[in-house]
């Protein structure tokens, strides 16, 4: 079965070029701001847009990401509610993929079954679970699979060769490579060494390789892109939105242009790496 996300990156290998991938936290810093700034990302050149499900235990983010998902649960975001909010830009767009992105336990409570039949119906296409490793893929990833969602798994510079093929056996859609150690939003990453690591990732699979963690500006998401398939961004994006608002966390007039403004200068970046590298 062929999603929304296979096709996407299907139509960038005959055209050559890497996928930009945006992380925003969904319902950051309301559900409406939330909508309008992920409504206005594929026309800035987000090919892929990956939502935070906010949580009040993000062990794995950095404390941008953390602050989005406070604000997020704050302005009274649910995982119901980022099922809708992605049901309203399906009223719009029914081609750029969408995956959710966070961890297990707002899903189990919720119920897997009903989640992933919700988060289909919805024009959910993939799902990235940071805290559930292979050995328990029967708990979501085998039940995503044949609910026709792809479930997309990450590597890091500590995942040897002898652990790959476990965390790529039933992974689709795309391999997620964490660029460096520690967590999101921290350090800068390295594109020789990133080159590297995807050439290696890429001897285990056919999957497309995407890059994040540490990518800030249009020129390290080149640097990325000229790596690998895709360069994700999501720190950098997420401290756009945060340094727009008011005293009180609140959106302003600025915080949509200012998201899609970056947005806009970091797919340039991306976009323009392959015919940079030839």
């Amino acid at each position: 079965m062929t999603t929304r996300i296979d096709t996407k990156f299907a139509e960038l290998a005959k055209q050559g070029r890497a996928a930009f991938v945006t992380f925003l936290m969904c319902g950051d810093p309301d559900p409406a701001t939330s909508l309008a700034i992920v409504k206005a990302l594929p026309k800035a050149g987000a090919d892929v847009i990956e939502l935070g499900m906010p949580f009040t235990d993000p062990m794995a983010d950095g404390p941008a990401i953390q602050a989005a998902g406070l604000r997020a649960l704050k302005a009274g975001m649910t995982l119901k509610k980022t099922l809708e909010l992605v049901r309203d830009f399906r009223k719009d767009d029914n081609a750029t993929p969408i995956v959710l992105m966070g961890y297990y336990n707002p899903i189990y409570i919720y119920g897997v079954d009903r989640f992933l039949v919700d988060a289909k119906a919805a024009g959910v296409d993939g799902l990235i679970v940071v805290d559930l490793p292979p050995e328990e893929d029967a708990e979501l990833c085998l039940p995503a699979l044949k609910a026709g969602l792809n479930f997309i798994r990450l590597a890091t510079p500590t995942t040897d060769d002898k652990r790959l093929p476990a965390v790529l056996a039933n992974t689709s859609g795309f391999v997620y490579y964490v660029s460096i150690t520690g967590i999101t939003g921290s350090a800068s990453a390295n594109a020789g060494a990133v080159s590297d690591a995807v050439a290696r990732i890429k001897r285990h699979t056919p999957l497309p390789v995407c890059v994040g963690f540490g990518i800030r500006t249009p020129e390290a998401a080149r640097g990325i892109a000229q790596a690998a398939d895709g360069a994700v961004v999501g720190s950098a994006l997420v401290d756009a939105l945060r340094v727009t608002l008011d005293a009180e966390g609140r959106a302003t007039d600025k915080t949509v242009p200012a998201v899609i403004d970056l947005a806009t200068a970091l797919a340039r970046g991306v976009h323009g790496a392959k015919q940079a590298a030839e």
